[in-house]
């Protein structure tokens, strides 16, 4: 290298290093800006390494700036853009900026969350590109509302890592496919309609109307005109002609919710529906043709009610080609604490709070609950607990009256301390289901002194010890 050439390459190396300078003294001055800001920001290289990660961004993906900084951009957002059809890197190579584009990523949590992208070039001072920059705002907000108006949740909404409902989400897609008549059975607040609203979403039907009828809350007389319709001069008050509800789902679905509560003559006309696809509105002379799909749900048990001769035997194998049980929430508690997080998401967005989860005796409490009520129960609790709690952890005075412990009788006037520690033993092994081990570290005590107590003060105990296996 010439005398020439390593000056040139010393002024422009000290250049360089100047402007590197200049750039990390307007970084510090932009991250405190940035930080303030409620849109997510970041920055990656040419590479799309991440060079910068405002706190917004942490916020949204549930990812620190310390982890960010440094890895791949795809590495972090795990969008459904990422692979295919990178905004970011379509700008970078032609140039022309995304903005407002709606994708989804999956945070660090593993939940999806939908957002909206805009992206631009980042150039150093003399113009030439050097990375790019992402602004992205958490549409989740905005997503809750549209669903809650549209009650159009679909299947990815349904929470659980049961597997008999595992079993369900496996052919779901297959019946959805299918066209047949569906029925779902379970108790009430276990989700029927939602499955509905998916086995819908997931069928060829999806962009034609879901119309829902819940036969238990109308009367006989009220139901017919309102599932059928009514010509004009049907009956006094008959002034125009009104569509029944099956005009209105014509070429979707309508669902029949608590299909156990109509009555014998209307069973016959929903019968004759089932088999010729034509019904006859009230005062009607010719029949009309639809094309719409059944899917029916009960709470009860229809086989029972066949039995006893209160739901006709043909109407019950007319509609139960495919027949989906949903488990009640008592069968599969392993879902409490994912469908207790969901609730908690869904508040504090729908409600601008800062709940960090349950504390561990309110988990204790929940998880220990029967819920009569299921699903819609359980939510009922979560949206109790955040009118007495805005943020931190809901703790058990925050829960419904019902599900606080009350004061144990044990201390009551009067009570002995032998029936006070007979109690006290006894209540420690029901609610560690028999193990006496678990009873004993809650106790406090040595197995050997649990042991020796359950004897000499006559507990009587189950069998098997709750650590065994059947």
């Amino acid at each position: 290298m010439t005398r020439k050439s390593e000056s040139t390459h010393d002024v422009e190396e000290t250049q360089s290093r100047e402007s590197a300078l200049a750039g990390v003294a307007v970084g510090e001055h932009a991250a405190v800006i940035l930080d303030s800001i409620t849109d997510g920001v970041f920055t990656v290289d040419s590479n799309f390494v991440i060079t910068s990660f405002n706190h917004a961004a942490e916020q949204i993906t549930g990812t620190s700036r310390d982890q960010a900084i440094g890895q791949s951009c795809c590495d972090v957002f795990r969008a459904n853009i990422c692979e295919e059809a990178c905004a970011l890197r379509h700008t970078m190579s032609t140039g022309n900026p995304v903005v407002n584009k709606a994708v989804y990523i999956v945070n660090s949590r593993g939940s999806r969350v939908p957002i909206s992208i805009s992206t631009a070039l980042l150039k150093d001072k003399r113009g030439k590109v050097i990375g790019g920059v992402e602004t992205f705002r958490d549409l989740s907000v905005v997503e809750e509302l549209r669903k809650e108006l549209a009650g159009s949740y679909a299947f990815t909404d349904i929470i659980s890592k049961s597997h008999q409902m595992h079993e369900l989400f496996e052919i779901l897609p297959q019946v959805a496919e299918s066209d047949s008549t569906v029925v779902i059975q379970g108790e009430s607040g276990t989700g029927k309609e939602l499955f509905a609203r998916a086995v819908h979403k997931l069928s060829r039907r999806k962009e034609k109307p879901l119309v829902t009828v819940n036969c238990g809350a109308l009367p006989e007389t009220l139901l017919e005109s309102e599932l059928f319709g009514y010509r004009a001069g049907a009956f006094t008050g008959a002034v125009a002609d009104k569509r029944g509800r099956f005009a209105v789902a014509e070429g979707g679905t309508l669902f029949l919710d608590e299909i156990g509560d109509i009555s014998f003559a209307l069973q016959v006309k929903l019968l004759r529906f089932l088999q010729e696809r034509t019904y006859e509105p009230l005062g009607a002379a010719d029949s009309v043709q639809a094309d719409v799909r059944i899917i029916a749900a009960t709470n009860r048990d229809l086989d029972a009610l066949v039995q006893e001769g209160r739901f006709r035997s043909d109407l019950y194998y007319r509609i139960n080609v495919v027949r989906l049980v949903l488990p009640p929430l008592r069968e599969r508690k392993e879902d409490i604490p994912l469908l207790i997080d969901h609730f908690i998401n869904h508040f504090n967005r729908m409600r601008s709070r800062d709940v960090a989860g349950v504390s561990p005796d309110s988990l204790r409490i929940l998880m220990e609950h029967k819920y009569p009520g299921n699903i819609r129960e359980l939510q009922n609790i979560v949206e109790h607990a955040f009118v007495l709690c805005s943020a931190g952890l809901i703790d058990v005075q925050h829960l419904p009256d019902y599900l606080r412990p009350t004061r144990s009788p044990l201390l009551s006037v009067g009570a002995t301390l032998e029936e006070v520690e007979t109690r006290l033993i006894a209540d420690a092994i029901e609610r560690n289901n028999g193990n006496r081990l678990a009873a004993a570290r809650e106790l406090g005590i040595h197995k050997s002194t649990l042991f020796r107590k359950i004897k000499s003060l006559g507990i009587i105990v189950p069998e098997k010890d709750g650590r065994s296996r059947s």
